[in-house]
């Protein structure tokens, strides 16, 4: 918790697509539902008032101001650099001071993984941080990393996303010994490039509930909690399920709207095409764990709209509640003992 002694979460409000017309009207419907956090709106003060209008904030909700942008296309290294009043740069700042227990961000992904690397700092024994987010499943839903931030991965990188995917499950979800697989291109031993075997082997030597190599339909169909991957195949993964969620909804709507009689059917399959609605749809479980950094930094989708970037916050939220980066840095901390005693 913050100094305050209450949850204080900040919020990037100049980041992704939209910005403050959708940071601004999230941050306030997330206050009204959730009496337990204070949020800090993060960027140009002028924008943040604009979009507030004639009323007043919250007292719940602050503004601190930034006078710099981080733009969506804008080379990580430059952001970093030549940017540190960015509304990213601050919000990630807050965190480092003590003055937030958590960052929330829908802008560029490059730029707030350096700049998030760059002023948290790695947890101890821990290479790379990494993308983490949950997906819909059959069973609930299954966690998949690394959405991204490793294009090019060691089989040492993948077993350390194993063991900060096991720890995150375990404390945000409860489960005692979550499920891990390997995402690959078969379940047979001989198939797989050498990162992934060598990997294969690490995991298979570890106390971790490894389950083995799982085919990228089963990520859906369940039978694990986690799912671990390089972060060009996740983030792969992950827009081609946004895509097919997508096309499934417009190809529904597109049938029941034939003629009448499809109409008809549609009215009375309602109640049923809601229900599938929030379970598919991608935005209610908007919000990917920056995994490995002393410090807990929430990446929202660049086009999240309010509904989808509240749930970010709510995320963060989850975070912190149950220390997320405390228990990844005790985990890995116990892998390396369980192997050096091997």
């Amino acid at each position: 918790m913050s100094e305050s002694g209450r949850i204080t979460i900040a919020l990037d409000a100049m980041g992704g697509d939209h910005g403050v017309s959708v940071v601004v009207p999230a941050a306030l419907d997330f206050l009204r539902r959730d009496p337990e956090v204070d949020l800090v709106l993060v960027g140009r003060e002028a924008a943040i008032r604009e979009q507030l209008g004639s009323a007043q904030p919250p007292p719940r909700l602050r503004i601190q101001h930034a006078a710099q942008e981080v733009g969506m296309d804008e080379q990580p290294s430059k952001a970093l650099r030549g940017k540190k009043d960015s509304s990213m740069r601050v919000a990630i700042d807050l965190v480092k001071a003590g003055e937030a227990d958590a960052c929330v961000s829908a802008g560029n992904t490059g730029a707030l993984m350096a700049t998030a690397r760059f002023v948290l700092k790695m947890l101890p024994n821990v290479d790379r941080p990494a993308i983490i987010t949950a997906v819909p499943s059959i069973e609930g839903r299954t966690w998949l990393l690394d959405l991204g931030a490793n294009v090019d991965c060691t089989a040492q990188h993948l077993f350390q996303f194993a063991v900060m995917g096991s720890e995150l499950v375990a404390s945000v979800d409860e489960v005692k010994q979550p499920r891990i697989g390997l995402l690959n291109i078969g379940q047979e031993e001989i198939k797989g490039n050498e990162q992934v075997k060598k990997a294969h082997e690490l995991l298979q030597a570890s106390s971790l509930n490894y389950v083995g190599y799982v085919e990228g339909d089963q990520v859906y169909r369940g039978g694990t909690d986690v799912v671990v991957c390089d972060g060009f195949v996740g983030n792969v993964a992950l827009k081609s399920s946004e895509g097919v969620a997508k096309m499934v909804a417009h190809f529904l709507r597109q049938g029941f709207r034939r003629n009448l009689f499809t109409r008809i059917a549609g009215v009375v399959a309602l109640p049923v095409m809601r229900r599938l609605k929030d379970t598919i749809d991608p935005r209610r479980y908007n919000g990917a764990s920056l995994l490995g950094l002393r410090g807990i930094v929430i990446k929202s989708h660049g086009g999240a709209d309010v509904l989808a970037f509240e749930n970010a916050i709510r995320i963060a939220k989850k975070a912190v509640i149950t220390n997320v980066p405390e228990h990844i840095a005790a985990g890995v901390q116990g892998r390396l003992e369980e192997r050096a005693g091997a």
